[in-house]
């Protein structure tokens, strides 16, 4: 997965008490996309720029990683890369930084002014929250959770394809937490709005920071319970089909923790008694 970058470290403790350096690292964004090397995945020094406006973020083995709210310029050795090219790039330390800044990038930028005074949002000195001066109203990122459901039927596994996504890959049902609702009651809610089916014997498998979309995903393998025919019910997919594990096609995603589920159950790694 993504985050699997060891022997490398973010480590994401907040700190109000750093100063930039000239060598620290640089995150800038415009709109989905980083800006980095012209001719591969690097980012560039604070020393290049020398914004006025910036948070700290995190370091990535033991280097400042600083974000600016500013959308700097390109030039012939840096360029802007979309995040659905540059998470796939290599060093995967990199890749990982940037879409961990990034979420914290839109977070920034969706929250500039206090949505109860409308005034301007100050950094906390002691956390990762912005405070409003006037009425002390906390504002903390946003992180959805969502589950991710490899549902099993003995030796198969249900694959689904999203509808009107420009994500083609196979993929496994999929969706966010409601209010109120537990991941276990998400798994079985989710299973029967998008296929139409029961499940049971949930077991919790790991979880992944899918800063992509600012999510903390969960993965549950289960065993459909009952019919064991897919019905497309809510329009949210085009295709849910069962395949043997040995069939089981390898056209899905090396970086995500869908794809890690998938690759585990295709290789025999996890096992289910019917």
């Amino acid at each position: 997965m993504i985050q699997d970058i060891a022997p490398h470290r973010l480590a994401n403790e907040f700190s109000a008490e750093r100063m930039p350096s000239a060598g620290d690292w640089l995150l800038s964004f415009r709109k989905n996309a980083v800006l980095s090397a012209a001719d591969g995945l690097r980012l560039p020094k604070v020393g290049d720029y020398s914004p006025d406006d910036l948070h700290y973020a995190f370091s990535l083995d033991g280097v400042p990683v600083w974000l600016t709210d500013r959308e700097l310029p390109e030039s012939e050795d840096l360029r802007y890369i979309a995040s659905a090219e540059y998470r796939c790039m290599k060093p995967q330390e990199i890749a990982f930084a940037c879409t961990v800044g990034e979420s914290l990038h839109r977070w920034y930028c969706a929250n500039r002014y206090c949505g109860a005074c409308k005034t301007e949002l100050r950094d906390s000195e002691t956390e990762r929250a912005l405070i409003c001066p006037n009425c002390r109203t906390v504002r903390y990122p946003r992180i959805n959770p969502a589950v991710i459901v490899a549902v099993t039927d003995g030796e198969r596994l249900l694959l689904t394809k999203y509808a009107d996504r420009p994500f083609s890959r196979f993929a496994l049902v999929a969706g966010f937490c409601e209010a109120g609702e537990s991941a276990e009651d998400t798994v079985r809610r989710e299973v029967w709005e998008e296929v139409g089916l029961r499940v049971k014997n949930l077991r919790y498998y790991k979880s992944q920071p899918w800063a992509v979309a600012d999510d903390l995903l969960l993965g549950f393998f289960c065993e459909v319970d009952g019919g064991t025919t897919p019905t497309l019910r809510d329009g949210e997919l085009k295709l849910a089909q069962w395949f043997d594990r040995g069939e089981i096609p390898d056209d899905y995603s090396d970086i995500s923790l869908t794809g890690e589920m998938i690759d585990r159950f295709r290789s025999g790694k996890i096992t289910v008694d019917k």
